[in-house]
């Protein structure tokens, strides 16, 4: 029997993940402690959601924090060479919460990745390796480039190179601020990509947009859409963070992005980096949510507004995916911006009736 191990199974990507593997005929193994609940209290728990995955008889769940090595090769230990691919998706998400506990953040972050994949070298070296990262590796970069103001975005020049398709690979790392969060990512993203080049191993990093859906468990300091469209659902103040609310950022559906770790995973290849996301028409600025909802369904939100931006935060983030589809050209978005917006609204609505 072939088995997937998925850390931070019961979160967006990873649950989805559990489900989408399992009807492709795969055993799952989980590795989830629920430590969203400590970062983000009761909201943010993902109870729910691995209490619905239990219920599938292909799902093994391991209530194991992923900083526990011993425990985790345990694991590799008992099923080996049966391991096909382990997908990564743990992690502490918050620029606000690593700054209280840059330590703890690193260790789950950064320390936890490299002890996953010395064990994946270990005991299962044929499987594939895949990393959920993020586009703060690549800090306040972004918004060095030449940005101008529109009536409810921002948007880059259309001279920039970036303007069409959004930023590809090949904007630097270096020289910026990233935020502890984007430092340990960025840290955790390295790793992977030296295991592969260095060990010839099948690694991959995904650096992801604003990864979203009606799954995810959105909160005030992590996960902007999601929280953003409860907010207006359920009638909440929203508290918004610098830019004016025109910082704009690309979207991805969590289905779309577990396509990618499909495609990847059936032809997979070593040591490669993508930057991932929904592109320049799945692009949406805080305001531009809002007057959705204003326009289309006649939903006010109460705002609040903060001058002051989070530490690393992207003014203008559009991602470019060219790359990833050039080498996987059969991989196709099928979430544009509204069909996510009503996903997740619709989501929300229920839960009230």
């Amino acid at each position: 029997m072939k088995y997937f191990i998925i850390t931070g199974s019961a979160g967006l990507i990873g649950s989805e993940c559990v489900e989408f593997f399992i009807k492709k005929g795969f055993k799952v193994i989980g590795i989830d402690n629920d430590s969203r609940k400590k970062f983000f209290g009761k909201s943010g728990s993902i109870f729910k959601r691995r209490k619905q995955l239990l219920a599938y008889k292909d799902y093994k769940h391991f209530n194991i924090d992923i900083r526990d090595k011993k425990k985790i090769e345990e694991i590799f230990k008992n099923y080996r060479s049966k391991i096909k691919c382990i997908i990564h998706c743990a992690a502490q998400p918050s620029h606000d919460w690593a700054v209280k506990d840059k330590i703890l953040d690193y260790e789950i972050n950064s320390f936890a990745t490299l002890k996953l994949l010395d064990l994946f070298n270990k005991y299962c070296p044929e499987a594939s390796f895949i990393n959920v990262s993020t586009n703060k590796v690549y800090g306040d970069n972004p918004n060095k480039l030449k940005i101008v103001e529109k009536s409810f975005r921002f948007e880059v020049e259309r001279s920039s190179k970036y303007y069409k398709k959004g930023i590809d690979e090949s904007l630097s790392t270096d020289n910026c601020v990233h935020s502890f969060f984007g430092a340990s990512k960025l840290s955790a993203d390295l790793y992977v990509q030296e295991f592969g080049k260095n060990l010839d191993l099948k690694t991959v990093t995904f650096r992801g947009g604003c990864l979203t859906g009606e799954n995810h468990s959105g909160v005030e300091l992590h996960g902007f859409l999601s929280y953003l469209v409860k907010s207006i659902i359920h009638k909440r103040k929203y508290k918004i963070f610098g830019y004016k609310g025109k910082q704009v950022r690309d979207n991805i559906h969590s289905s779309d992005l577990i396509n990618c770790f499909w495609h990847y995973f059936q032809n997979p290849k070593i040591g490669r980096v993508y930057n991932i996301g929904g592109g320049r028409e799945n692009s949406c600025s805080i305001l531009e949510v809002i007057n959705f909802f204003k326009k289309n369904y006649n939903i006010h939100l109460e705002t609040e507004y903060f001058e002051k931006n989070r530490v690393g935060d992207h003014i203008w983030w559009i991602t470019d995916y060219t790359k990833f589809q050039r080498d996987y050209p059969k991989w196709k978005i099928k979430f544009n911006i509204e069909k996510i917006l009503q996903s997740i609204a619709s989501y929300e609505v229920k839960l009230i009736q």
